[in-house]
């Protein structure tokens, strides 16, 4: 990876031709590179909401990459489509190569989930997909919290019209409790609000089965996790946390927060459990 200190954007066409934005967050020349983070953001929003948070990253010495998943952000595809139901697991694989191929091969690489995000990485790294050094999961959406209708509705929509978006039910008051951040997240002309069937089915089938495999963990994980969360249901993470091998996985609650819990009004207690097991692993 590259030591500039700036941010620079690049493309890599996906297997249908949809163009996938690419982030990266290179150290300054003068920061000792201990490894290389892969972020992957959640539902509607996009890799640039992650700047604070790759920013701090690189002063402890990772070089990072974000990208905006398909159908997001500056990415192509219709807004919350998905084209194929392993379309986000490809895409995060692809992304993995590119950025091993530039790397030493001493460098840990490791990836951080939020949300969709965190559910995207989880699932990655259960099917073991790509070998990575270290997973770190954001108010992941292992369980998205969904009633009966919905999960009526995902057993039979996707099956005649997987392609139909509707709204994603997410209300930005829930995201933070800082009205700036809320704000930001109102007003950014990349978050949108839309879902299609064969995404939602994604999400409702792929943390059951991240779940069910929890006990037979072996990357070293750190799962982070918002207790208030009003946006998914915080007892999927309390439940893989439960079943997963201790010496595996940490797990941290932050009670009193929001889902984004890194956009917290005191995200510092997040920031230090994040800092202290990158320097107890890397």
């Amino acid at each position: 990876m590259s030591s500039s200190g700036e941010t620079t954007l690049s493309t890599f066409v996906a297997s249908d031709g949809d163009n996938i934005v690419i982030q990266d967050w290179p150290l300054e020349a003068s920061i000792a590179l201990r490894g290389v983070v892969i972020l992957v953001h959640g539902l509607g929003e996009h890799a640039g909401r992650y700047d604070h948070v790759a920013r701090r990253l690189n002063a402890w010495g990772f070089a990072v990459r974000g990208y905006d998943q398909c159908g997001h952000g500056e990415s192509g595809g219709p807004r919350g489509s998905l084209p194929t139901d392993t379309r986000l697991l490809d895409d995060l694989a692809d992304i993995v190569d590119s950025t091993r191929a530039k790397m030493q091969k001493d460098t840990p690489l490791i990836l951080l989930g939020h949300s969709m995000g965190g559910l995207v990485v989880a699932r990655f790294v259960s099917l073991a997909l790509r070998p990575v050094e270290g997973l770190v999961m954001s108010s992941p959406a292992i369980d998205p919290g969904l009633n009966p209708v919905q999960k009526l509705l995902l057993a039979v929509l996707p099956k005649i019209w997987p392609d139909l978006r509707v709204g994603n039910g997410v209300k930005p008051q829930f995201i933070s409790h800082n009205p700036e951040v809320v704000a930001a997240y109102k007003a950014d002309r990349l978050v949108h609000d839309r879902i299609s069937g064969r995404l939602g089915r994604f999400i409702a089938t792929a943390g059951e089965k991240v779940e069910a495999l929890a006990p037979q963990w072996t990357v070293p994980t750190l799962l982070l996790y918002a207790g208030d969360d009003r946006l998914l249901n915080p007892k999927g993470s309390e439940r893989f946390a439960a079943a997963a091998p201790k010496a595996v996985v940490k797990a941290v609650c932050f009670a009193s927060l929001y889902h984004e819990i890194f956009n917290e009004l005191d995200a510092e207690p997040v920031f230090r459990e994040l800092k202290l097991w990158l320097d107890q692993n890397f």
